[in-house]
C-alpha cells in the first residue's frame, strides 16, 4: 500500500504531492490519517478538497472500515520485537518491545529510564536474529540526556563478534533533536515523519522513535488545575500522532515519564506517573522502573493488553544493561 504514488489520489496533481511530501505526509497512508484541516493547511487547498482525498487515500489504503478479527492477526504478523539483551526483560515483555506500539517507561531520578533507552538506541541498529530491527533511531531529548559517549560504552559492551560498523556509522544513525518547549516537542515529531520517510528505503530505516522525557515540558508549561484541560488534549494529540508514525514505519516508540508522589496512599509506593489517564491509556505497554538493592534495578510490567503483570531485575553497568 505505501508504493501507492500521491498523484493517483483524486485532486492530487505534482504540485500539490510535492508539497504534502513536504509537509511530512509521504505515503497514502499518513493521508488516509490526516485530519481534514491539517491536510488542507499542509497542501493549500480547500477542506472540501482536503476531505475528498482524504477519503479517497482511506479506501485505497484499506483504512476506516471493519476488519475481522483474523485480519487483525495478519497484521500482527508485521509485528517485530526488540531486545533488551536481558532475558528475564524480555520475558516480561512477551520477547521485547514491539513495533506498532507506544512503551512507556515510568519511574524516580536514577532508576535506569534513559539508560534503558541509550541501550534501545543501540540494540535497535542490531540484525533481527540478534535481536535488534537494523534500524536507525530518531530521539526527542527534552532533558539533555543524551550522552554520546554513553552509546559508546553500550556498544563496547555488546556481545563478543558483534559488529554495527565504525562509531561513528553508529551515531550517525541515531538523529537527535533537543526540544525547548511542549510545541517545539510536537513540532519536533512532524520532523521526524520526513525524516522518516526519506530513510525508509536505506540500509537502516528508522525502527525507534523515542521520547525522553514526553511529559516534562508540558508540566513545567501548564502548572496549575487551570490548564490541565489543555495540557491533556496537547498530549492526547501528541501521543496519537506518534502512534500513526509508528504504524507507518512499524517502529517501536519508547517515551520516558516522570513520576509524582500520591499522599493519599499511605501504604506501598507513593509514586505514579505524570499524564493521568491520557498518557495510561494511550500507552500500550507500562514499564515502571525502581532501584533495588545491591545496585539492581526493577522492571515492573504495570499494563499490558495481553501480557500478565510481573517484574525482572536487572543491572546498569558500564557497558549497559546486564542480567543479574
Amino acid at each position: 500500500m505505501t508504493e501507492i504514488d500521491l498523484e493517483d489520489l483524486p485532486g492530487v496533481g505534482p504540485t500539490t504531492a510535492e508539497k504534502l511530501r513536504e509537509a511530512g505526509y509521504g505515503t497514502v497512508e499518513s493521508i488516509a490519517t490526516a485530519t481534514t484541516s491539517d491536510l488542507a493547511e499542509a497542501a493549500e487547498i480547500g477542506e472540501g478538497t482536503a476531505k475528498k482525498v482524504i477519503l479517497a487515500a482511506r479506501k485505497m489504503a484499506d483504512i476506516g472500515g471493519f476488519k475481522t478479527g483474523r485480519d487483525i492477526l495478519d497484521k500482527r504478523k508485521d509485528v517485530k520485537k526488540l531486545s533488551t539483551l536481558v532475558p528475564e526483560f524480555d520475558e516480561l515483555v512477551g520477547g521485547g518491545l514491539e513495533t506498532q506500539a507506544i512503551t512507556e517507561v515510568y519511574g524516580e531520578f536514577g532508576s535506569g529510564k534513559s539508560q534503558l533507552v541509550h541501550q534501545l538506541a543501540v540494540n535497535a541498529q542490531l540484525p533481527e536474529d540478534l535481536g535488534g530491527l537494523h534500524g536507525s533511531i530518531i530521539y526527542v531529548d527534552t532533558e539533555n540526556t543524551f550522552r554520546p559517549e554513553r552509546i559508546e560504552q553500550m556498544v563496547n559492551g555488546l556481545p563478543e563478534g558483534t559488529d554495527l560498523g565504525s562509531m561513528e556509522e553508529i551515531l550517525e544513525r541515531i538523529h537527535v533533536a533537543r526540544a525547548h518547549s511542549s510545541d517545539h516537542q510536537m513540532l519536533l515529531l512532524e520532523t521526524a515523519r520526513e525524516l522518516a520517510n526519506q530513510l525508509r528505503t536505506s540500509d537502516y530505516p528508522v525502527r525507534l522513535f523515542v521520547i525522553d522525557s514526553l511529559t516534562s515540558l508540558f508540566r513545567s508549561e501548564y502548572a496549575g488545575r487551570g490548564t490541565l484541560a489543555a495540557r491533556q488534549q496537547k498530549l492526547n494529540r501528541h501521543m496519537h500522532d506518534l502512534l500513526k508514525l509508528l504504524d507507518d514505519h512499524n517502529a517501536v516508540g519508547l517515551v520516558t515519564n516522570q513520576v509524582m508522589s500520591n499522599p493519599a496512599i499511605l501504604f506501598g509506593d507513593p509514586t505514579k506517573p505524570i499524564g493521568g489517564n491520557i498518557v495510561g491509556h494511550t500507552a500500550t505497554f507500562r514499564l515502571y522502573l525502581r532501584k533495588s538493592k545491591g545496585g539492581k534495578r526493577v522492571a515492573r510490567l504495570v499494563d499490558s493488553p495481553n501480557l500478565p503483570e510481573g517484574e525482572a531485575p536487572f543491572m546498569v553497568e558500564q557497558a549497559g544493561l546486564k542480567p543479574c
